[in-house]
């Protein structure tokens, strides 16, 4: 079969290129279109190319046994351990090694190898350590691609990279391994020996402990409260609802008083304002905010929502699902229309679901704003939106998740939603100067704009219902029914999986404001790929349970949080610090080496805190709740 005419950029006296891919499945459709089809299990060969893959990570960094027997017993004296150098190791499994045997084999003969590892950090690492340990010697280029599909991989081959020009990437995911090492292996030996039980290790971890701080610290306000009473002072006035300005009262001698100046007086409307206003659509997806609103209305887990995302993007109907920003390069708009032709044609048991809503935007160009598309927002990939690929053979809850992306999508394209706030003020008549004011609003759509995309009982329109008022004409008046109501203070809400994902999004900060939001995320704790694995890391150490829908942390958990002093192994802002300066790394704004001296004399700083602690401490560590057994609980509670 001849070399397809985009593959012709590279030199024809290479005799062999090996490309390199993360899955088996990955690599066999490169293959495909590489013309590259006689099947060797382990890799597939053919037009001059041989494709092979990993399976996630083949190599890891080494344990501290490997660097030197002393560090194999678990001891305080080996503490702080710190190598003058790190290595990376094979995993130690039979299939590991057996794929690794071919990787190395053909690496070794190869004239090129094309990294072909899935286009962000940890694809990058994964396939950096993979030709270290094959002692790769021959030129390396990068294929980097966002979505799966023929034309994509065709499109990234005509555009292969030199690997040095991610070279900034790879030290930003070496940095962050050496750190979670650095971190994780001694503060998990340090505190095991000095305050836990013999056999049952404390986990502690650069992410998962400041993780677990947050519900912890939301469990002890909880536990905490003591609910408070207050009084609210409202009225009804021709069948509406209007509620005192002032506040709630603390003492019902106040509301009580307040009540006596409005009882037996006409109700007058002092005022009446009404303002048009327009709400944009909902930005695209990165991964935090699918998953967060798949938990919201679907109860996915975190680690779920990134399972189902994965697999449309290795089906060819999603683009890459592991990003961080919901925005669109201006190259992908010429790409647009022909991905509403794909949802236009897409159907699942015979409906085609956005056939209508897609037809209503034919006839004009799409729309094009700087909310949607702008290349200052994006840097290695863009938004998660369709390929435009009509899916087949999905899973229910693979539709469910295809059908937010896709909705998402559409409604960027559809006119700003126009509606009517109403503010009426009122007051009793005859009223001396401190006399109460009341207010109500209501909100009516007077065009729905990119609502239209969901049905009626969607979240998107749940979250702001339309209340249409009376019609109410300042001055006018009549008899009200004046209630002076008790209730009683809240807890703050526990923790779920979709508001913890927005906590660590914003190092603890709670922030409704999209805009403010993103512009935390720089110093986020976790990465938004890593997030969902943390979590789970905290149910499988027992660290915290899930109550329907509710985080709760366990006594374990509480305890080792309570007996951790250093605000560096536990404070979401420290941590969303470190988080900073990796992505500034990435972005060539600081230094690697500089990053993990920090670290290092931070592991030295808390070893000697911990060592100098002189009491007998010990933490009683519950008995793990198998995974399986909580997640088969976990869906039928769902």
């Amino acid at each position: 079969m001849p070399k397809n005419n985009y593959l012709c950029i590279l030199k024809q006296d290479i005799s062999m290129i090996v490309c390199i891919a993360e899955k088996p499945s990955v690599g066999r459709d490169i293959a495909r279109i590489l013309g590259a089809t006689h099947d060797h299990k382990t890799y597939m060969e053919g037009n001059g190319y041989q494709v092979t893959w990993t399976f996630g990570h083949l190599c890891e960094l080494k344990m501290p046994e490997d660097y030197t027997p002393m560090w194999k017993a678990w001891s305080l004296s080996a503490l702080p351990m710190i190598p003058p150098r790190f290595g990376i190791r094979l995993k130690d499994d039979q299939g590991v090694r057996n794929q690794f045997s071919t990787i190395e084999k053909l690496m070794q003969a190869a004239d090129e190898i094309v990294n072909c590892g899935d286009a962000g950090q940890e694809g990058e690492l994964i396939q950096r350590w993979v030709m270290q340990k094959a002692q790769a010697k021959c030129p390396v280029k990068r294929l980097w691609i966002s979505s799966m599909t023929d034309e994509a991989i065709r499109e990234g081959f005509q555009k292969l990279k030199d690997q040095q020009a991610y070279q900034p990437l790879y030290l930003a995911g070496l940095s962050r391994a050496i750190g979670d090492w650095l971190l994780g292996i001694n503060a998990t030996r340090l505190y095991s020996i000095k305050y836990g039980q013999p056999g049952k290790p404390l986990s502690v971890g650069r992410v998962q402990t400041p993780t677990l701080a947050l519900i912890v610290n939301r469990q002890k306000e909880i536990n905490n409260f003591k609910p408070e009473p207050y009084w609210v002072l409202a009225t009804i006035y021709r069948e509406t609802q209007f509620t005192a300005t002032t506040g709630k009262f603390t003492s019902k001698e106040e509301g009580e008083k307040a009540f006596s100046l409005i009882e037996g007086k006409p109700f007058v409307i002092t005022d009446v304002q009404k303002k048009n206003g327009t709400e944009a659509p909902k930005p695209l997806f990165d991964l935090t905010s699918l998953q967060v609103e798949c938990n919201k209305k679907f109860g996915y887990s975190a680690e779920m929502t990134l399972n189902l995302v994965q697999s449309l993007y290795e089906k060819k109907f999603t683009t890459y699902p592991r990003v961080d920003t919901q925005y669109l390069s201006d190259d992908i708009y010429p790409k647009c229309p022909q991905t509403m032709n794909g949802l236009y044609k897409t159907t699942f048991g015979g409906i085609a679901p956005y056939a209508d809503i897609v037809k209503a935007l034919s006839g004009k160009p799409l729309k094009k704003t700087k909310k949607v598309f702008d290349n200052s927002k994006v840097t290695d990939h863009h938004a998660i939106i369709p390929t435009g690929v009509p899916p087949t053979g999905l899973s229910d809850m693979e539709r469910n998740v295809f059908d937010l992306i896709a909705r998402r999508f559409i409604a960027a394209f559809y006119p700003d939603c126009k509606f009517s706030t109403t503010t009426v003020m009122g007051a009793p008549s005859e009223a001396e100067e401190e006399a109460i004011s009341f207010k109500t609003t209501g909100k009516e759509i007077l065009d729905p704009g990119w609502r239209v995309v969901y049905d009626d009982s969607s979240e998107d329109k749940k979250d702001d219902e339309e209340r249409t008022l009376p019609t109410f004409v300042k001055g006018e008046s009549g008899p009200h029914t004046p209630t002076l109501t008790e209730k009683m203070t809240t807890p703050p809400p526990y923790y779920t999986e979709a508001s913890l994902l927005r906590a660590m999004e914003t190092a603890g900060k709670f922030v409704e404001d999209e805009e403010l939001r993103a512009a935390l995320k720089e110093n986020g704790i976790g990465r938004p790929s890593t997030r969902a694995a943390i979590i789970e890391t905290l149910f499988k150490r027992h660290y915290i349970r899930k109550e329907r829908k509710r985080l709760i942390a366990t006594p374990t958990g509480m305890e080792l949080i309570d007996i951790i002093k250093e605000e560096l192994l536990k404070s979401c802002e420290l941590t969303g610090i470190w988080e900073k300066k990796l992505r500034d790394i990435e972005h060539q704004q600081y230094d690697a080496g500089l990053f993990i001296n920090e670290l290092k004399e931070q592991i030295v700083q808390i070893v000697n805190q911990v060592l100098a602690d002189n009491s007998n401490r010990r933490i009683a560590i519950a008995e793990e709740e198998p995974t399986k057994k909580r997640k088969k609980k976990e869906k039928k509670e769902s």
